[in-house]
């Protein structure tokens, strides 16, 4: 079968089983658009902005564990999606970016719209293509998936020549690929499984460390029985939240910086450490050389160089942590006996104790609406069912804090990276994915302007997100800052002539609501959520003087949190 190059892309898109592409056209890519439009089968997104497009698939990849797709043209089109590319490649999010190049003739010629795409995107992809010959497109396209969803995923690019998407060649679609250079592990080694078992079944004071990768490795159902069976504490990072259900009895919350009193003291006091799909980052481990100073620690990973990258780790087991954990059910009915359950006991007294602090508690207000109490809300009315997207700060920390996860892949949100501007086009990708589904984006009045003409492509999509802004006028996080660290010197952190967020969604064609008093909350929430088919922006006006807690500043360790105000005197009493 004769194919231009153009037509080879979309053909390989069909074959792949691809619903959606995310893009933004221009005229180097103007064939494969051309492609796109003579048939039916692969639904292009109509974005506004390059970035944004890159925010949709990674959503949609987070939601459905498939690789999300975009589709840009060459020069300012890359550049603009870099910010999305460097996002998915810190949180492992499997995605594959077609760039359309300049004519290859013209390449270092520095032609019209002409970049470097596989060297400025070089060190934020897992991997990236230049495909110079159309009888190899087919076969680049494969592989970019294979590389994109297998092993730790990743952000793949091939950026394609203009002049290749119009030469035509044999189309044939490879089943598989065999590279040679690149074969992931995926099952643990027997052994090394064994020697984790002994330090789990000899230990004291231990904890199960969760992390994204669980999610990412479908490894939910298998860490659920382990940690059932173990009868051990867990905690989870901010990417891992809805592995293992909020309200799980094992279950002491988040960790790390801004993570509860109960799984930050465990994992300072612990002896042994069970570290699944974690990769120690500075915002979970706090000061490194004031880390769990007593533990011993198993860590499971499928990308072998994140183990022992920040802490150093007794016991390595490179694999899938589902696969892991599935190859360790096999043996752990066996080895349950061999643990001292009066010991274990007893450091669950001690973790008790700490939960009794109840760090998430806050003090709510009969004239201005706290946020944590929105969060809360928010659960109550979607049954915890719903998915949530978020942007970064503030109100990401309260979405994770109080709004309860009992299954993974419905906490959607930028960890690694800390994009502001990724909730609401990360929606919008779950809500082409899910479009029966409650999909929440909660933002903050910084955050949102990031990438808020999305909602214009909401409108031509009819995608019925629910926007919560958590409106406080500043940039909170950094507010929040320069009020601990910085004396108070609010250095252009507060958000002065910020639009009317009402009229500004109305002007788009959706509905706003505006909040402002606490007793018109519910009422407010309520509405939004009874229009099932439509986008509505509610803009909370929330108090702004209110700090996320706990948390723990730079250069301090899990037993160094600063808490509540009112929960201090405790946190000095059983510290001493």
């Amino acid at each position: 079968m004769q194919l231009t190059g153009a037509d080879i892309v979309v053909r390989c898109l069909q074959d792949e089983g691809i619903e959606y592409i995310f893009g933004y056209p221009g005229g180097a890519a103007l064939h494969i658009y051309d492609a796109l439009y003579k048939q039916d089968k692969v639904k292009h997104i109509l974005v506004r902005h390059e970035q944004g497009a890159t925010h949709m698939a990674d959503g949609y990849a987070r939601a459905t564990g498939k690789a999300g797709v975009v589709l840009v043209t060459s020069g300012p089109g890359v550049t603009n999606t870099v910010t999305g590319i460097a996002t998915a490649y810190m949180d492992s999010v499997p995605m594959v970016v077609l760039t359309a190049q300049v004519p290859s003739h013209l390449i270092g010629d520095d032609a019209f719209q002409e970049v470097d795409t596989v060297g400025i995107t070089r060190p934020c992809v897992k991997h990236n293509f230049l495909v110079g010959d159309v009888n190899k497109l087919a076969e680049t396209m494969k592989k970019a998936f294979y590389i994109a969803e297998s092993g730790r995923p990743g952000p793949v690019v091939v950026d394609i020549p203009k002049d290749v998407t119009a030469k035509v060649a044999e189309y044939h679609y490879p089943e598989v690929v065999d590279m040679r250079s690149y074969q992931p592990r995926t099952r643990g080694h027997i052994k090394q499984i064994s020697r984790g078992l002994d330090l789990l079944v000899q230990a004291k004071r231990p904890v199960v460390y969760t992390g994204g990768g669980v999610v990412l490795g479908d490894g939910s159902a298998p860490l659920r029985k382990v940690v059932s069976k173990l009868g051990f504490p867990s905690t989870s990072t901010l990417m891992g939240l809805g592995a293992i259900p909020h309200d799980d009895p094992n279950f002491l919350g988040m960790l790390g910086m801004h993570g509860t009193y109960e799984a930050n003291m465990a994992m300072h006091q612990c002896d042994v450490m069970f570290a699944i799909g974690a990769r120690f980052d500075d915002r979970v481990t706090g000061e490194l050389s004031k880390f769990a100073p007593d533990a011993r620690i198993i860590q499971i990973d499928i990308d072998p160089s994140s183990i022992g990258k920040n802490v150093p780790v007794e016991v390595p087991i490179v694999g899938d942590c589902g696969q892991v954990l599935e190859q360790m059910l096999e043996q752990l009915d066996a080895r349950l006996g061999e643990i001292d359950r009066t010991v274990v006991g007893e450091w669950w007294a001690q973790v008790d104790k700490w939960r009794a602090v109840k760090s998430l508690d806050y003090q709510p207000s009969k004239d201005k609406i706290v946020p944590q109490l929105v969060v809360e809300r928010l659960m109550q009315i979607t049954d915890g069912e719903a998915f949530v997207s978020s942007d970064v700060g503030q109100h990401q920390m309260w979405a994770a804090q109080y709004y309860g996860f009992s299954k993974p892949r419905r906490w959607i949100n930028s960890g690694g990276l800390g994009t502001m501007g990724f909730g609401l086009p990360a929606a919008m990708g779950i809500q082409l994915a899910y479009p029966d589904d409650t999909v929440i984006c909660i933002s903050g009045d910084a955050s949102i302007q990031m990438c808020l003409q999305e909602l214009s492509t909401c409108l031509q999509y009819e995608l019925p997100v629910k926007i919560i802004n958590l409106n406080n006028q500043y940039m909170g996080m950094v507010r929040q800052w320069q009020e601990f660290f910085y004396d108070r010197r609010y250095s252009h952190s507060y958000m002065d002539a910020l639009p009317d967020f009402v009229k500004l969604s109305e002007s788009y064609g959706h509905v706003g609501i505006r909040v402002e008093d606490p007793a018109d909350l519910d009422e407010a929430l309520n509405r939004a959520f009874s229009m099932k088919d439509r986008l509505v922006f509610v803009d909370v006006i929330t108090d702004p003087t209110v700090n996320v807690y706990p948390m723990i500043a730079a250069g301090k360790g899990h037993n160094e949190m600063h808490l509540q105000p009112d929960q201090e005197e405790h946190q000095e009493r059983e510290l001493a």
